[in-house]
């Protein structure tokens, strides 16, 4: 699988921070806000068993990260310092919600480049972007300062990279029955257990991982 030209990013201008996401979610395409499921027969071993959040999809292109792939060896705190978002001497120091969010391989596109995946109970004016109702994208520095300040979403995690389809790209592949598709939602999205969410996605849709084949079509 190509994983090029997405069609959204998060914005990279700071701005200044508000309390809630107020801001309507943007205008939606296909599969926005949706889950894709790869099947069990993707041959492209980077996105083998992947549950992958769609960020944006539309006729140019699609774009979202990875959720159940845990980046190896990497501690959300240790990246904090690694930033120089906070100083070594105070990770010690960081609320329990920072120590708790969950660092991801998001695909493989700008794998050097962070995109917290966030309830909307955090906004920041013009870096972060409404996908659906209560899921946000915010790729900046300043989310990273809020959450080691206690200050940040309820819920989060940390993907280094992204996925990306080219136009018409992600809709082939689903027709050749690449990806299975099912609804969000936040256990998916958040849950700690990054290893259950393959399975727990399946069964979603009511699909016991072993009666499905290739030959299975799409939800």
């Amino acid at each position: 699988m190509s994983a090029s030209r997405p069609t959204k990013t998060a914005p990279k201008a700071k701005a200044s921070r508000r309390s809630t996401a107020s801001a309507a979610p943007q205008a939606r395409g296909y599969l926005d806000g949706q889950m894709l499921i790869a099947m069990p027969t993707m041959t492209d071993e980077r996105f083998s068993r992947a549950v992958i959040y769609v960020c944006a999809h539309s006729s140019e292109g699609a774009m979202g990260i990875i959720v159940n792939q845990p980046a190896a060896n990497i501690k959300f705190p240790d990246l904090l310092v690694q930033l120089e978002v906070i100083p070594a001497n105070e990770r010690i120091q960081l609320p329990v919600e920072a120590g708790d969010v969950k660092v991801l391989k998001g695909g493989p596109v700008e794998t050097g480049r962070g995109f917290v995946l966030h309830s909307a109970d955090f906004f920041i004016e013009n870096s972060t972007l409404p996908i659906d109702e209560g899921v946000c994208l915010t790729a900046t520095l300043d989310i990273l300062k809020a959450i080691a300040h206690g200050q940040g979403p309820e819920s989060a995690i940390l993907a280094l990279g992204y996925a990306g389809w080219a136009p018409g790209q992600l809709e082939q592949e689903i027709q050749q029955n690449g990806w299975l598709h099912c609804a969000a939602d936040s256990e998916l999205i958040f849950g700690v257990d990054t290893g259950a969410k393959y399975n727990k996605a399946l069964r979603k849709i009511g699909i016991d991982l072993s009666f499905l084949s290739n030959e299975a079509g799409h939800a």
